[in-house]
Protein backbone atom coordinates (compact mmCIF):
# COMPACT_ATOMS: atom_id res chain seq x y z
CA UNK A 1 0.00 0.00 0.00
CA UNK A 2 1.44 3.37 -1.06
CA UNK A 3 1.93 6.13 1.51
CA UNK A 4 -0.16 9.23 0.90
CA UNK A 5 2.04 12.34 1.24
CA UNK A 6 -0.59 14.16 3.34
CA UNK A 7 -0.28 11.52 6.07
CA UNK A 8 3.29 12.74 6.75
CA UNK A 9 2.27 16.38 7.26
CA UNK A 10 2.93 18.79 8.78
CA UNK A 11 6.69 18.64 8.46
CA UNK A 12 8.89 20.01 11.20
CA UNK A 13 10.83 23.17 10.34
CA UNK A 14 14.07 21.17 10.19
CA UNK A 15 12.57 18.51 7.92
CA UNK A 16 11.07 21.12 5.61
CA UNK A 17 14.35 22.97 5.18
CA UNK A 18 16.39 19.78 4.73
CA UNK A 19 14.04 18.63 1.97
CA UNK A 20 14.15 22.07 0.35
CA UNK A 21 17.96 22.04 0.47
CA UNK A 22 18.12 18.86 -1.61
CA UNK A 23 15.14 19.61 -3.86
CA UNK A 24 17.20 20.64 -6.88
CA UNK A 25 20.44 18.71 -6.33
CA UNK A 26 22.03 16.22 -3.97
CA UNK A 27 23.85 17.82 -1.04
CA UNK A 28 26.17 16.62 1.71
CA UNK A 29 25.50 17.45 5.35
CA UNK A 30 27.62 20.59 5.56
CA UNK A 31 26.10 21.83 2.28
CA UNK A 32 22.62 21.32 3.75
CA UNK A 33 23.56 23.24 6.91
CA UNK A 34 24.90 26.17 4.86
CA UNK A 35 21.91 26.16 2.47
CA UNK A 36 19.41 26.27 5.35
CA UNK A 37 21.34 29.03 7.11
CA UNK A 38 21.52 31.11 3.91
CA UNK A 39 17.86 30.62 2.93
CA UNK A 40 16.60 31.51 6.41
CA UNK A 41 19.01 34.44 6.82
CA UNK A 42 20.43 32.70 9.90
CA UNK A 43 17.07 32.18 11.63
CA UNK A 44 17.46 28.40 11.35
CA UNK A 45 20.95 27.22 12.25
CA UNK A 46 21.35 23.45 12.28
CA UNK A 47 23.82 21.65 14.51
CA UNK A 48 25.29 18.46 13.07
CA UNK A 49 23.47 16.24 15.59
CA UNK A 50 20.10 17.81 14.75
CA UNK A 51 20.75 17.53 11.03
CA UNK A 52 21.82 13.89 11.06
CA UNK A 53 18.93 12.87 13.33
CA UNK A 54 16.57 14.55 10.84
CA UNK A 55 18.30 12.87 7.89
CA UNK A 56 17.96 9.46 9.55
CA UNK A 57 14.26 10.09 10.24
CA UNK A 58 13.67 11.29 6.66
CA UNK A 59 15.47 8.22 5.30
CA UNK A 60 13.43 5.92 7.57
CA UNK A 61 10.25 7.55 6.24
CA UNK A 62 11.42 7.04 2.66
CA UNK A 63 11.71 10.77 1.86
CA UNK A 64 15.48 10.99 1.47
CA UNK A 65 18.19 8.63 0.27
CA UNK A 66 21.97 8.64 0.19
CA UNK A 67 23.28 9.22 -3.34
CA UNK A 68 26.72 7.66 -3.83
CA UNK A 69 26.77 8.58 -7.53
CA UNK A 70 26.84 12.31 -6.71
CA UNK A 71 30.24 12.32 -4.98
CA UNK A 72 32.90 14.15 -7.02
CA UNK A 73 36.10 12.13 -7.59
CA UNK A 74 38.21 14.50 -5.47
CA UNK A 75 35.68 14.52 -2.61
CA UNK A 76 36.20 12.84 0.77
CA UNK A 77 34.99 9.23 0.45
CA UNK A 78 33.30 9.47 3.87
CA UNK A 79 31.07 12.34 2.75
CA UNK A 80 27.48 11.30 2.06
CA UNK A 81 25.25 13.12 -0.38
CA UNK A 82 21.48 13.08 0.06
CA UNK A 83 18.71 13.32 -2.52
CA UNK A 84 14.91 13.43 -2.45
CA UNK A 85 13.05 10.24 -3.26
CA UNK A 86 9.87 10.45 -5.36
CA UNK A 87 7.87 10.21 -2.12
CA UNK A 88 10.03 12.93 -0.60
CA UNK A 89 9.29 15.23 -3.54
CA UNK A 90 5.54 14.50 -3.23
CA UNK A 91 5.60 15.20 0.53
CA UNK A 92 7.57 18.42 0.01
CA UNK A 93 5.06 19.54 -2.62
CA UNK A 94 2.11 18.69 -0.34
CA UNK A 95 3.70 20.66 2.52
CA UNK A 96 4.28 23.68 0.28
CA UNK A 97 0.65 23.50 -0.85
CA UNK A 98 -0.44 23.32 2.81
CA UNK A 99 1.67 26.35 3.70
CA UNK A 100 0.32 28.24 0.70
CA UNK A 101 -3.20 27.61 2.04
CA UNK A 102 -2.13 28.95 5.44
CA UNK A 103 -0.77 32.12 3.80
CA UNK A 104 -3.95 32.54 1.76
CA UNK A 105 -6.01 32.36 4.96
CA UNK A 106 -3.68 34.83 6.70
CA UNK A 107 -4.15 37.28 3.81
CA UNK A 108 -7.91 36.84 3.90
CA UNK A 109 -7.88 37.51 7.64
CA UNK A 110 -5.62 40.54 7.04
CA UNK A 111 -2.92 39.13 9.27
CA UNK A 112 -0.41 39.77 6.49
CA UNK A 113 -0.67 42.11 3.48
CA UNK A 114 -2.50 40.85 0.42
CA UNK A 115 0.69 41.11 -1.64
CA UNK A 116 4.38 41.17 -0.88
CA UNK A 117 6.30 39.54 1.91
CA UNK A 118 5.31 41.67 4.87
CA UNK A 119 7.82 42.76 7.50
CA UNK A 120 10.41 40.05 6.68
CA UNK A 121 10.83 41.02 3.02
CA UNK A 122 13.41 43.38 1.52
Amino acid sequence: MAVRPQTLLPLTTVSLYVLLAVADEAQHGYGIIKDVERRTHGLVSLEAGTLYAAIKRLQDEGLLRADASRRPKADDSRRRYYRLTPLGRAVLRAECDRLEDVLRTAREKRVIPATGRGSHGS
